[in-house]
């Protein structure tokens, strides 16, 4: 993979996911990756797991995370870590927007 080093948000191409949820993979290389998500109210992103160390940043709005069973609100300046395989989603209460962290990168958002 060819290394870049400036990602313009002019060129990152916003993805409409259904459901209340758009994102726009911000900034990546083979280690890692920065993906800007935006959820409506009411939004669920539905408990899963994946093979990827995550961390979410709470730009704005209102979520209550659940991660490996146990649910926490959490509001602008927040964050969370996911351990790889650990099972974690989120409902929006307040619309609003995450930045998640992915370590290695996700392959399956490119």
């Amino acid at each position: 993979m060819e290394i870049k080093n400036i990602f313009p948000a002019v060129e990152g191409e916003i993805e409409d996911l259904g459901g209340g949820l758009k994102r726009r993979v911000c900034a990546y290389n083979n280690n890692l990756m920065c993906v800007e998500v935006h959820f409506e109210s009411g939004t669920v992103a539905p408990v899963h797991h994946h093979p990827h160390e995550q961390i979410t940043y709470v730009v704005s709005g209102k979520f209550e995370f659940e991660i490996d069973g146990v649910k926490r609100i959490l509001g602008p300046g927040d964050s969370a870590y996911k351990q790889p395989n650990l099972p974690h989603g989120a409902t929006c209460l307040e619309a609003g927007m995450l930045i998640d962290m992915f370590t290695p990168h996700r392959e399956d958002f490119l």
